[in-house]
């Protein structure tokens, strides 16, 4: 018999039970039928409809679930403070509340128009119509005072002559102004020539002085436009008037007498004596402002060169001095030189004079000192050149600073 084939015995039936038995059984294996219907939407391109609604169902839930909270929370508050509903059944009568008892309105950093009622409106401001008061401070200036006010320079020289007397370095600390609400002349009627004629003066008409509100005059009562009945010693606002400054002319060597009224600096005729050269040197060793400039309109026909007390001022050009003294009219210690052919140069504030009348100087020589006197606010050379009656502006002959 061949050893290794061998024939085998069938077993006992019991025994491949029991055999059975002791082998382990195969995992169950769970069906996720979520998956397998997700899987068979996908495949029938139903994948995007599927998340739409899915996401409109949370939604829904989301907002559901945010009016079930709210309810609750307003039932837990005091009833003062509970929501009330939208709804009525018509309308109902609004409930007077005192204007007095509401209290003025939280402003808002965002910009926009309030819905509420304000019982607090401002009431927008008007034109002034009415002349005020005005201090004169450290530090002002006519043409800071007028900037302050809205107005022009002169308007601020033309309401305060009795003041300022058409000078702007008349200015003072703790004088009072007038300060117009327009632009114009502030002027006081005294009936010695026709009123319309007077209107003329200053570039405007009878009717645009009586209609003026700030005025208060009565058009029905006036009568005449020619003599009106308005009494003499009336001041009266003329607003859009202008009218000329008196300026002095310029001062010969030959015919000094126009200098008589300035002042006793006044000189008597000269003969002979320096020419200038036609050309202009800086009469200060500073080239630089340190108060008013030239400026027509508010009447300062010259420039104000900075300088300390005691500085040297030089003569611009060569000539004659025509006027060497006290100047009774704002410019205090004051020269004049006559350069020839009409034309004549002016120092002012000084504050000692080194030259004396009917003396020739030549161009640069030293003829003063800088100084503070007269209607002055401060040491610094006031400085002007003429040509016959004419003052022209300094700085379209000086060289540059």
């Amino acid at each position: 018999m061949n050893p290794e084939f061998r024939e085998e015995k069938p077993r006992d039936p019991k025994e491949n039970a029991q055999i059975a038995a002791k082998r382990p059984e195969p995992p169950k294996i769970r069906r996720n039928l979520l998956a397998e219907w997700t899987t068979v939407l996908l495949s029938l391109g139903l994948g995007e409809s599927m998340l739409r609604v899915g996401t409109a169902l949370l939604s829904l839930i989301l907002i559901v679930a945010a009016i079930w909270l709210l309810s609750i929370f307003n039932d837990r508050m005091p009833q003062s403070l509970r929501l009330s509903p939208a709804f009525a059944a018509g309308p109902t009568p609004t409930p007077f509340v005192d204007p007095s008892l509401i209290p003025p309105p939280i402003s808002s950093a965002v910009p926009g128009v309030s819905r509420l009622a304000d019982p607090h409106t401002n009431v927008p401001s008007r034109p002034r119509q009415e002349i005020v008061k005005y201090t004169v401070q450290d530090g002002d200036s006519v043409f800071g005072i007028a900037e302050k006010f809205g107005l022009q320079p002169q308007t601020i020289l033309w309401g305060n002559y009795n003041t300022l007397v058409d000078d702007p370095h008349s200015l003072r600390p703790g004088q009072e102004l007038n300060i117009l609400p327009v632009n114009g002349v502030y002027y006081e009627w005294l009936g010695d020539i026709s009123f319309e004629d007077w209107a003329a003066f200053f570039g405007v008409t009878a009717q645009d002085i009586i209609d003026y509100p700030g005025n208060h005059l009565n058009p029905e009562t006036i009568g005449d436009y020619a003599n009106p009945d308005i009494p003499k010693g009336t001041w009266l606002i003329i607003p859009g008037g202008k009218r000329e400054f008196p300026t002095s002319i310029g001062v010969t060597r030959e015919d000094p007498a126009t200098a008589r009224a300035w002042g006793p600096g006044a000189c008597g005729p000269v003969a002979g004596g320096n020419v200038g050269y036609g050309t202009y040197v800086w009469p200060a060793a500073h080239h630089f402002l340190s108060g008013y400039d030239y400026s027509p309109e508010s009447n300062h026909w010259g420039i104000d060169i900075d300088g300390e007390m005691g500085d040297p001022v030089y003569a611009t050009d060569a000539g004659v001095v025509v006027y060497s003294g006290w100047n009774n009219y704002g410019y205090g210690n004051m020269i004049m030189i006559d350069h020839g052919d009409n034309w004549q140069s002016l120092y002012a504030h000084l504050e000692s004079i080194w030259v004396g009348c009917g003396e020739s100087v030549g161009q640069g020589q030293t003829i003063g000192a800088v100084g503070n006197s007269g209607n002055s606010s401060g040491s610094h050379l006031h400085f002007e050149i003429m040509h016959g009656t004419y003052k022209v502006n300094p700085w379209d002959y000086l060289p540059p600073p």
